[in-house]
């Protein structure tokens, strides 16, 4: 039985609140409020490189894989690593690499953008899943692989939310 998304919400916040408050930030980092939220990480670019850095625990992975569209193969995909290893991870609890958690937060934005714009994961899965002609008739989901097919993926979500269409 599905979790429902705010009691993930919920775990996000208190988990990236955890991540962040553990973290030795450099001196000239800017002071963060007691209680940082999900949402305010994923606004802050430079939150996201501290935890990038440092690598996405599998604890925070666990709790992104459930709260984006995308299933364990998706994931192992994107991450350019097999579902074994997605498993080692899991068992280990290990940290990703820095460029597997580049791709966590690059996934973590798409899904905030999709829900932005269609307000329901269902909705956005199903958009994620269908070929796009302004993307050249490639399904959103199979841009996903790199960082200029995220772009791509977000600015189309960003013109959708503006009524720009092409």
């Amino acid at each position: 039985m599905p979790v429902p998304a705010t009691a993930i919400t919920r775990r996000l916040d208190k988990e990236i609140s955890s991540i962040i408050k553990r973290s030795q930030p450099p001196k000239h980092f800017p002071k963060q409020k007691k209680d940082l939220t999900y949402s305010d990480f994923l606004s802050n670019k430079m939150l996201m490189i501290l935890v990038i850095r440092q690598g996405v625990p599998y604890s925070l992975f666990n709790l992104i894989q459930h709260y984006t569209p995308f299933t364990e193969n998706d994931w192992a995909d994107v991450l350019d690593i097999s579902t074994k290893s997605l498993q080692r991870y899991k068992q280990s609890s290990k940290s990703f690499k820095s460029i597997q958690s580049e791709k966590i937060i690059e996934m973590s934005e798409v899904t905030k953008v999709g829900l932005d714009v269609f307000g329901d994961m269902e909705k956005f899965k199903l958009w994620l899943d269908t070929p796009i002609f302004s993307l050249g008739s490639l399904k959103p989901m199979e841009l996903l692989k790199d960082s200029y097919g995220k772009e791509l993926v977000i600015s189309e979500l960003t013109r959708m939310n503006y009524g720009i269409l092409v």
